[in-house]
């Protein structure tokens, strides 16, 4: 009677979803299509703007085969560590089945003690028989589902290190594009010397942008689509997550009025909004930075790149790319890891946004919504 009572807290375990193997299924066919836009890139008549969509799309496949893939190995570990835990009950439980045999039924407990008892084992018999079959049922499923879960990692092995070397592949055809791209309209001509004596000069980025429109020569009068009647719906320029807002203040004591964004290693940065490129380059305490005038008055600061697209004085369209995070390219390994990517490794780059409108910091989420800024 107890051996058979504890059989029957097998029945309790449920079946678990199998959605990390459809979202790593479903990031592979991602990766798929990323490729296939890399491929049409080549003939694309803007060669520009279809490598920076194969550059988003491979992040965007990549970000959800990681994700996939992680709770795939979760699932799986949890899964062995729970057979292994069962394992004595496992046991018992195929013991109780070989002995019940495939006719099993209330006429195998014949009782000792006559009529009385063979009914009372007969009952017992009846419910437990599906109590059994239904435990089993669920040890197959456990089973059935961490072994597909084995083999899907295995399987997305080649996509994953497929999507790794193209993603590389389009970063490296997109700036080599960038630097090809020839039909941008130029709204002034930097000077170079004005720039380095403004920059020498400078001790806050309130006082660098205060002087930008020292830097300029012949400037010209192009009138751009107006981002401000666009304001609070503007995307951000990197995928990722916000890891501090407006007026925030950090681990070293300094508040700034812009927000910091934390995103993948070699993330992609475009422009939300047409503008004219007013400064590249390294600036104070802030890295190398890029800083966009979407309209007069207007700026854009994005600081903390690795690398920066484009020439001070272009004009870039909305969507283009301005620059790429640093970090690590990634490995195979790193994106499998069920650990939590290495503890933290996924967004371990930062950008800081600041927007800023005439000498006044403004907050950034008031501009931008915060759906790009996530990454599940």
């Amino acid at each position: 009677m107890r051996h058979f009572a504890l059989l029957l807290c097998l029945v309790g375990a449920p079946l678990a979803a199998q959605t990390p193997a459809e979202a790593a299924r479903g990031a592979m066919v991602q990766l798929e299509d990323a490729t296939a836009q890399l491929d049409s890139a080549e003939s694309a008549r803007d060669r520009v703007r279809a490598l920076t969509e194969a550059v988003q799309a491979f992040e965007t496949g990549l970000a959800a085969m990681r994700d996939g893939l992680r709770a795939a190995s979760i699932r799986e570990t949890e899964l062995r560590r729970e057979l292994n835990a069962r394992d004595a009950e496992v046991t018992r439980l195929l013991a109780a089945l070989s002995a019940l045999g495939p006719d099993a039924g209330p006429k195998n407990f014949v009782h000792p003690d006559g009529p009385i008892g063979a009914a009372r084992a007969g009952l017992l018999m009846a419910s437990i028989t599906p109590a059994l079959t239904d435990a089993a049922a669920d040890l197959r499923a456990d089973v059935e589902e961490a072994t597909a879960l084995r083999q899907l990692q295995q399987d997305a092995a080649d996509t994953l290190q497929t999507g790794l070397a193209n993603i590389q592949i389009a970063r490296t055809a997109l700036s080599q594009a960038i630097a090809d791209r020839t039909d941008l309209p130029r709204k002034f001509t930097e000077d170079p010397v004005k720039t380095a004596l403004l920059i020498a000069a400078t001790e806050t980025l309130d006082g660098f942008a205060a002087g930008l429109s020292q830097i300029s020569e012949n400037e010209a009068d192009l009138d751009l689509p107006a981002a401000s009647n666009r304001k609070g719906r503007l995307s951000l320029p990197v995928s990722g997550e916000i890891l501090r807002r407006a007026g925030e203040t950090d681990a070293a004591g300094v508040t700034r009025p812009g927000i910091l964004i934390a995103t993948r290693p070699r993330a992609l940065v475009t422009t939300p909004a047409a503008a004219t490129i007013r400064y590249r380059g390294p600036l104070l305490d802030y890295g190398l930075v890029s800083i966009l005038e979407p309209e007069p008055d207007i700026l854009f600061v994005f600081a903390g790149l690795h690398s920066v697209f484009g020439e001070t004085g272009q004009v870039l369209p909305e969507g283009s790319p301005v620059g790429l995070m640093g970090g690590p390219a990634g490995e195979t390994n790193d994106i499998q890891s069920p650990s939590g990517e290495r503890a933290g490794e996924a967004l371990s780059e930062t950008l800081y946004i600041e927007v800023r409108l005439g000498d006044t910091p403004e907050d950034p989420l008031g501009w931008f919504t915060e759906d790009k800024g996530r990454t599940e």
